[in-house]
């Protein structure tokens, strides 16, 4: 029996028999020790809604990653899509250093011209090193201040142990990032849909067909519900890949960095994904821009009461088997004075599990309400008399 069948086979066996007691987790926490080892530097497992690491190896050892550099190049491409200083139609012009480029590429040509949909889905299915170079010079016009807004963000996301050098992950001295970095960027980049567009794309083309683009992800075909995320190697780097995958409401992410071989990388990001499947269970408590509460009072404005908003996702990852009663509360700032801005924080949404509370998330005006004027309240009590019963009228 070779070394990989006979590891593949002890962990069956040993998860067999060998059940870890977790409970309830909404924010990151230290990971039990697991009952298998993962053949890789660095290994991370986390719940995507709420960010609780589920199992880590090296999780914060510096670490070169190849082209999974290339998620935080895809974010500041979907966050300038969002933000409507890009489109998707936007013309990009490849330049003689994108071109230059090697490693994975699609072969671009400098003074080529491709819309920025077509350079994505190269970068995403293809890894495209030299689609990267010339996505970047399209956002911020040169490839180092692009680099330089991927190490702000890095900041941003909370990811200390990272330095971007280049926005490909080609070699280079002093680029690195971690296991839980590298699910920081991913578990940002997945609150694109966009990116979703050409994630699970196995096979396509460009330039009418000429070039061939091939995922380089095999789990999006090969294990059920995964949809992203990508995979990077170099000699230096070895075999990595962030994967993700969501099966009803839980979507986990699953790092490997490091692994000898691109079959044991794939291998031990099943092995991840399947664990977290097989032990947790998501309950979403309520949704992004879902109203939490209705007929909050507002005083001294031209409308008298408005809906309060989730500001963003709330979920409990449970331990398969654990009881799902929780109780909500809600906590608004009374009391509420005109004017009140859209999406102004006006409280707290709190969720409890046994008496203990394990989340919570702001509640937003969920409209505008501007300060009263004097014919404001005229009217105001003119419908209210109109409204009166005819015989209150007389009197």
């Amino acid at each position: 029996m070779s070394t990989l069948k006979r590891a593949v086979v002890c962990w069956l066996l040993t998860a067999i028999f060998v059940i870890m007691p977790f409970g309830v987790a909404v924010a990151a926490q230290p990971a039990t020790e697991l009952p298998f080892n993962i053949q890789a530097k660095a290994a991370l497992l986390m719940d995507y809604e709420t960010g609780t690491v589920l199992y880590e190896k090296n999780a914060h050892q510096k670490l070169p990653v190849a082209s999974i550099t290339k998620i935080m190049t895809l974010l500041l491409a979907m966050e300038a899509i969002e933000e409507g200083r890009l489109k998707l139609d936007d013309p990009v012009h490849v330049s003689p250093y994108a071109a230059s480029m090697g490693g994975s590429t699609v072969f671009l040509e400098a003074g080529e011209t491709f819309p920025v949909s077509t350079i994505l889905e190269s970068i995403i299915v293809a890894s495209a090193n030299d689609g990267s170079v010339a996505l970047a010079e399209k956002i911020y016009g040169s490839h180092e201040l692009f680099v330089q807004k991927m190490n702000e963000r890095a900041q941003q996301l909370g990811m200390k142990n990272t330095n971007f050098v280049n926005c490909t992950g080609l070699p280079a001295e002093n680029h690195y990032t971690t296991a839980y970095d590298v699910a920081l960027m991913s578990r940002e980049l997945l609150k694109h849909p966009l990116f979703f567009k050409w994630s699970t794309i196995w096979l396509d083309y460009m330039r009418d067909g000429k070039t061939m683009l091939v995922n380089t992800n095999r789990l999006i075909r090969f294990y059920e519900g995964c949809d992203g995320i990508k995979t990077g190697y170099t000699q230096e780097a070895g075999h990595c890949i962030s994967a993700t995958a969501k099966r009803g409401n839980l979507r986990l992410i699953a790092v490997i960095l490091g692994a000898p071989t691109s079959q044991i990388r794939f291998n031990e990001a099943r092995k991840l994904l399947d664990y977290g499947f097989a032990n947790y269970e998501s309950i979403m408590v309520v949704r992004k821009g879902q109203i939490v509460q209705n007929e909050i009072p507002v005083t001294g404005g031209k409308t008298s009461r408005i809906m309060g908003v989730a500001a963003d996702n709330l979920s409990l990852l449970l331990t398969k088997g654990d009881s799902k009663e929780f109780a909500k509360e809600v906590q608004i700032s009374a009391p509420l004075k005109a004017p009140v801005r859209e999406g102004q924080k006006i409280g707290i949404l709190t969720v409890k599990k046994d008496g203990k509370e394990v989340g919570k998330v702001d509640i937003l005006a969920g409209e505008s309400v501007e300060v009263a004027g004097v014919f404001d309240y005229f009217n105001r009590i003119f419908n209210n008399w109109l409204r009166r019963p005819a015989s209150q009228k007389n009197k």
